[in-house]
C-alpha cells in the first residue's frame, strides 16, 4: 500500500535531478538559441532565477537585435518576480533608458516607479527611494496621460505623500519635544509650506504658536519683546483658520499670558519695536 507514494517521489526526484542536469548544460553551452528559448520557458513555466541567469548570459550577444528589448524586459520582470526589488528597479530604469520607444516602454516606466515604491521605508529612516519614486511615477503621467494606470500612479503617489509628511512632521516635533523652540518653529514652519494638505495641520500651527510662547518666555529680556509679539501674531493667524479648535482654550491662555506680559513694557518701548 506505501509502493506507489515511494515510486511518485522516486519519479519526481529523477526528473528534479535531470532537470538540473539540463540545466547545468545549458549554463555551460555555446548555444545562444537553444539559451534564449530556454529561458523563455522558464520565464512562463515562473522559474525565475534560471530565465534571469541565462538572459544574464546572453543578453550582451543580443545587443543591436531585435531581441534586445525583449530580453532586457524579461529580466526586469524576472528580478521583479523574485522580490528583488533593487535589480528590478535597476533593470527597468536601464529599458526606459535604452528602449524609449518600444512597446514594453510604458510598462516598464511604472514598473521602475513601482519598484522603488515597494522599497520605501517606513516614516522614521531615509526617504529618498520615496522621492525617487514619486519623481518617476509623476513623469509616468506626463509621458503616458491616457494609461490605465494614471489612476493607480497618484493612488501611490498620495500614499508616499503622506509617509513624507509623517515624517515632516514627526522631524520637526522632535525638536519641541527636546525643547529647541527655534528650530521647531522653522522646522513646523517648512512643513505646512511643503505640505499644506497635511492631516496635522491645525496641530502644527497651535504648536508654532505654543512654541513661539515657550521660545520666549525662555529668551533674555532684550528678545522678549519681539517674540511675545510673534506669539500674538501666530495666535491671530491660528484662530483665524481655526475659530473653532479643540485648541482654543490653551491658544487663549497663551495669548492672554503674552498680552499681559506685553502690558508690562514701557509703551515706548512698545511704539519703538512696532516701528
Amino acid at each position: 500500500m506505501f509502493r506507489i507514494p515511494v515510486i511518485i517521489k522516486v519519479l519526481v526526484l529523477f526528473v528534479v535531478l535531470a532537470s538540473c542536469s539540463e540545466y547545468e548544460k545549458l549554463l555551460k553551452s555555446d548555444d545562444f538559441q537553444k539559451k534564449y528559448d530556454a529561458a523563455m520557458q522558464y520565464f512562463e513555466d515562473e522559474e525565475y532565477v534560471r530565465a534571469a541567469t541565462l538572459i544574464e548570459q546572453i543578453l550582451p550577444v543580443y545587443r543591436g537585435t531585435q531581441r534586445a528589448a525583449g530580453l532586457s524586459f524579461t529580466l526586469a520582470k524576472s528580478y521583479y518576480h523574485r522580490r528583488d526589488y533593487i535589480l528590478a528597479a535597476h533593470h527597468f530604469d536601464s529599458f526606459v533608458r535604452d528602449y524609449p520607444t518600444s512597446e514594453y516602454a510604458e510598462e516598464a516606466t511604472f514598473m521602475r516607479a513601482y519598484c522603488n515604491y515597494l522599497l520605501s521605508p517606513r516614516p522614521s529612516l531615509d526617504q529618498r527611494t520615496t522621492k525617487r519614486s514619486i519623481d518617476q511615477f509623476n513623469l509616468f503621467i506626463t509621458r503616458y496621460p491616457d494609461s490605465e494606470r494614471v489612476g493607480e500612479a497618484q493612488k501611490l503617489i498620495a500614499e508616499m505623500r503622506a509617509k513624507l509628511l509623517e515624517q515632516s512632521f514627526q522631524g520637526a516635533r522632535l525638536y519641541y519635544d527636546m525643547g529647541d523652540y527655534a528650530a521647531a518653529i522653522i522646522a513646523f514652519k517648512n512643513s505646512l509650506a511643503d505640505y499644506p494638505e497635511t492631516r496635522h495641520r491645525e496641530e502644527i500651527m497651535f504648536l508654532i504658536l505654543k512654541a513661539s510662547f515657550r521660545l520666549a518666555d525662555r529668551s533674555v529680556p532684550e528678545r522678549q519683546l519681539e517674540r511675545f509679539q510673534s506669539t500674538l501674531e501666530e495666535y491671530y493667524t491660528f484662530i483665524e483658520e481655526y475659530p473653532e479648535s479643540r485648541y482654543m482654550s490653551e491658544a487663549r491662555d497663551y495669548f492672554e499670558r503674552s498680552l499681559s506680559i506685553l502690558d508690562d513694557y514701557p509703551s515706548e518701548n512698545l511704539t519703538q519695536e512696532l516701528n
